[in-house]
């Protein structure tokens, strides 16, 4: 364990998911990351229920795409937008879009398609 560091693991949409809090991930001005379906959660930040099911969206992708994908996938994707969104690329990334409209969904994950992030690449 890195000094300054609180890791827990809890049960959530019947997958159990690591959080670690820590000063370092993710970078200020987020609260929560997902690296390879461990949550790193900012330290003094609150991990809500919200985050809980945006980041286990974003779990079900990585799934999806047997992880390295996913990652190859998301930069891609973020470069693209970057020249067609500048700043704003982060937010229109398809992962991010799927997971930022459903984050309020509770029951989302229940009711979700394969790769449904697939239908918010091209908007």
């Amino acid at each position: 364990m890195v000094v300054g560091t609180t890791t827990f693991s809890f049960l959530y949409k019947h997958q159990i998911m690591k959080v670690i809090y820590n000063s370092f991930l993710p970078i200020k001005g987020f609260t929560a990351i997902n690296l390879l379906g461990i949550i790193f959660i900012r330290k003094g930040k609150h991990l809500s229920e919200k985050i809980k099911n945006h980041e286990t969206i974003h779990t079900a992708q990585l799934k999806e795409l047997f992880v390295i994908f996913f990652y190859l996938f998301y930069v891609l994707e973020w470069i693209i937008k970057l020249f067609i969104y500048g700043k704003k690329s982060y937010r229109n990334i398809s992962f991010e879009r799927e997971a930022y409209s459903n984050e309020n969904q509770m029951d989302y994950l229940q009711n979700r398609k394969p790769y449904a992030f697939l239908k918010r690449i091209l908007r």
